[in-house]
């Protein structure tokens, strides 16, 4: 949202400035001059000059304007201004083993709302990522320490992550509603797939150990948690744990 945004100011300062310079060129009044498709053409003419040729003029004193700076480049800033909330709704659904507490994803369902869609496959890619993110924080990812303080999940020989056979296929929509505290309409999507995944597989699985009356699980739901959880349930219920 702030590169883009900044990069989108810079860029129709140029075209500003580009737009006296090719009126200068081309003899013409300044709103009679179209920028499109990477030139500055005189309106109802076929008379151009391309972006590239004018940057090139534009560091001769005797083409530009009198009292214009030569060269034909721009600096913007922008600092975010408003915050951007990027909303949506993502759906888990998992199978629980009860003789070994294991996990299977077996269906994942999102529709998100992060504003315009510069990039719908990039999107697209950032979402995927994110909800693996989420689901190995849910599932597996957890930091362990030892009595003196130790890190013993050092590396990824120990520190468990999620693998693609881990994860079903992905079903994603989209509810694009740009927003209006930016040029571009965007907000922010990176973390849209994270927050939706931890707190829509964490809600699955504990929905499913609710209906055997098992005690509530933390991340990670590891296959060890969730076994101890459930042979508690079927001591208190009487082996009835379904």
């Amino acid at each position: 949202m702030s590169c883009g945004t900044a990069l989108v100011n810079a860029a129709q300062k140029i075209v500003a400035k580009g737009t006296k310079i090719a009126a200068h060129l081309m003899e013409a009044a300044e709103h009679d001059i179209v920028f499109e498709a990477g030139k500055f053409t005189v309106a109802g003419t076929d008379k151009s000059v391309g972006i590239l040729e004018l940057a090139r003029d534009a560091f001769a004193p005797a083409k530009i304007p009198k009292g214009m700076e030569p060269g034909l480049f721009e600096s913007s800033t922008f600092d975010g201004g408003q915050r951007t909330f990027p909303n949506g709704c993502h759906i888990s659904e998992i199978e629980i083993d009860e003789a070994t507490g294991e996990i299977e994803l077996v269906r994942y369902t999102a529709v998100d709302d992060v504003g315009h869609m510069i990039n719908p496959l990039l999107v697209e890619g950032q979402l995927h990522g994110g909800i693996a993110q989420g689901v190995g924080q849910a599932l597996f990812e957890n930091i362990a320490y030892d009595a003196s303080g130790q890190l013993l999940s050092g590396s990824f020989m120990d520190y468990a992550m999620p693998r693609a056979d881990d994860f079903c296929d992905f079903e994603l929509g989209e509810n694009e509603v740009p927003t209006k505290t930016n040029p571009l309409g965007v907000k922010g999507a990176g973390e849209s797939g994270t927050v939706g995944a931890l707190s829509s597989v964490m809600n699955a699985i504990n929905d499913a150990m609710a209906r055997i009356g098992a005690s509530y699980v933390q991340m990670p739901a590891t296959p060890e948690k969730l076994w101890h959880a459930i042979e508690d349930a079927k001591r208190n219920n009487g082996k009835k744990a379904v």
